[in-house]
Parts: C-alpha cells; structure tokens; sequence
C-alpha cells in the first residue's frame, strides 16, 4: 500500500510539474509586456517560484530549464545566450526562494525567501548584463554602463518587485486547493487550520501576505509605468 501511495505521489507530482510548465509557456507566449529598450516583463517567474514553494526548488528549477528552453525553440531570438539569461534570472529568484522558505516554512520566511530572490536576481542580472551584453551585442561595455542605472537595474526591480508580490498573494489560496486535491505538496505551514478551513475563508498567512505585497507593488507598477512612458 505504501508503495502504491509514493508511485502515486511520483506521477502526481510530475503531472504538477508539466501542468505549471505548461502555464509558465503560455505567460511567456501571451504575456509579454515591453517595459523598456528590448527588456519585456512576463509573468512566468511567477509561476515558477509557486512551483518551488510548494514542490521544492530543485522543481523550480527543473521547470525553469524546461520553459527556457521551450522559449528559446520556438518564440525567442536570442539563443543559447537568451536561454542561459532565462535560467539565471528565473533560479536566481524562484530557488532561492524556495530554498530559504523550505528551511524557515511560515510567513516571515515566504517573505525573507522572495525578497532574497529579488536581490540575488537583480545583482546577478547586472553583472550578466555588464559582461555578456557588449560580447553578444557587439557593443561597448561603456555604453552598457551607461545603461545599467536607467534601464537594467529599474526593470531588474519592477520584474522582481512584480513576481514577489504576485506570488505572495497568490500561493496561500494555490496551496489551500491543492491540498483539497491531495497533491504531493511539502507546505505544511499551519496545517490544522488549513484542513479545517474552508476554502472561502482565508488563514491570517493570506492576509499579511497582502499586506506586505499591496506596497511592493504598487510601487513596481509606478516604476514600471515611468519606464514605460520614458523609454
């Protein structure tokens, strides 16, 4: 019976993975917005990071791999080079997210988690964008530093402000329904009272968690809107 319960778990857990695979493709097909000079915003990492927080971050970057490389087959110009830019900028955030909230699993390390995510991913993009860029755009690097402040770093925050927010207010209600759905989750943050709860009724995790996202991003959205409008 055992067995049967973890071969169960296996292929449900693996059906989850190409389920959000799947959303994560059709964010980044259709929901593509152009924020500033060729950077444009989708929600994929969104989807990403949920996955990791509930499945673990070695899903999240599995589904990471898969969605970049489904992008840069069949909708991406860049290459192995807009590949390579996908997966570190997405396990940048989406795992260490799910690292940190995997060892501190509750509010405060869903937040820590993400926040870490943001920062990791906003430095990392930098540093890709001051070494790599002027080599595969054949550019000089002086022009690229010229655009580090005004373009690379305030998209960096509006894409990271957005994805945390986003998951934030979005993963209590996710998890509330795949438990209902016995799906091979780990979170097991206040678990009495989410098997008890109804589904209409939100925990006090969903409530902070908008609390904390509404500002952030709000902010992005304002940020996002000025690049827009001054790009």
């Amino acid at each position: 019976m055992n067995e049967l319960k973890k071969e169960k778990s296996k292929i449900l857990r693996v059906a989850m993975i190409g389920m959000l695979c799947a959303l994560a493709y059709i964010a980044v097909a259709f929901g593509r917005i152009p924020v500033v000079l060729f950077l444009k915003y989708d929600p994929k990492d969104v989807i990403i990071a949920l996955g990791g927080l509930s499945l673990g971050p070695a899903a999240a970057a599995l589904i990471s791999l898969i969605v970049s490389f489904l992008e840069m087959i069949t909708i991406s110009e860049d290459g192995v080079i807009g590949f390579l830019m996908n997966v570190i900028s997405t396990c940048s955030f989406a795992c260490i997210a799910s690292i940190i909230y995997k060892k501190k699993h509750d509010f405060k390390g869903a937040v820590l988690g993400l926040f870490s995510g943001w920062l990791s991913m906003i430095i990392l993009m930098i540093l890709w964008n001051w070494i790599i860029t002027p080599l595969y755009m054949g550019i000089p690097r002086s022009a690229v530093v010229d655009l580090l402040i005004p373009a690379f770093l305030p998209f960096n925050f509006v894409k990271g402000g957005l994805n945390m927010s986003l998951t934030l207010i979005l993963y209590k209600p996710i998890m509330l329904a795949l438990r209902r759905s016995h799906l091979p989750i780990f979170d097991n943050v206040e678990l009495s009272e989410l098997s008890s709860a109804p589904l209409n009724k939100s925990p006090r995790f969903r409530f902070k968690a908008i609390f904390a996202a509404l500002p952030i991003l709000a902010v992005s959205v304002v940020v996002m809107i000025w690049l827009m409008t001054n790009s």
